[in-house]
């Protein structure tokens, strides 16, 4: 049986493995997101393949140090207007970016790769479409208020499986795929990797 490393710390990926039952070790690929990012901005990548681009980075760069694992990289954009939206730093930018997506729709884009002996095995990619309702400043400052720095932990300054679920009217698309793992389509292929199942 393969061993599954996740190439991310981020703490909502890790949740959504563990309570689907897979077994896996961490590893954070350590790259400068913001300058690749900008790197593929600069060669005029489509903002829809940025994600799976970072995505394929991460895998790649800690299968290459760990050769015998199947190794998951992953990454989210969020799109608005065709313009890539980056992490906000602090609250005043988070709450300057949900001023800006309320009462309009925005993409997220999250993209998962597997990597074997440093080469990319299995990729998928999958889009989100999100509006967000015309909120009131006064809810905006209190969401803002009550959630503190954890908006500063998703790009779009909310997570929907908490109180930023408020903040929308509509969505389509996969759930888990917002919250940054196409969940669904992973479990099927590491199934057949023998990591999880049949």
């Amino acid at each position: 049986m393969s061993m599954l490393i996740l190439a991310s710390a981020s703490a909502t990926r890790a949740r959504l493995l563990r309570e689907a039952g897979v077994t896996f070790g961490v590893r954070p690929a350590d790259i400068d997101e913001g300058e690749f990012k900008a790197a593929l901005r600069r060669k005029d990548t489509p903002v829809e393949a940025v994600a799976e681009s970072l995505a394929e980075l991460k895998a790649v760069r800690v299968s290459a140090a760990s050769p015998e694992a199947l190794v998951l990289g992953c990454d989210q954009t969020l799109v608005c207007e065709e313009r890539l939206i980056a992490k906000s730093r602090d609250n005043a930018e988070a709450r300057a970016l949900l001023m800006d997506l309320r009462g309009k729709m925005h993409t997220l884009i999250s993209a998962a790769v597997l990597a074997r002996d440093g080469k990319p095995v299995w990729r998928h990619r999958e889009s989100v479409r999100l509006w967000m309702r015309d909120f009131s400043e006064r809810f905006l400052d209190d969401y803002l208020k009550s959630e503190g720095s954890t908006v500063l932990g998703s790009v779009g300054c909310y997570q929907l499986e908490g109180r930023g679920a408020q903040l929308f009217e509509r969505i389509e698309g996969d759930y888990f795929a917002v919250l940054g793992l196409p969940l669904i389509p992973l479990l099927a292929v590491l199934r057949e990797y023998r990591i999880v199942p049949q």
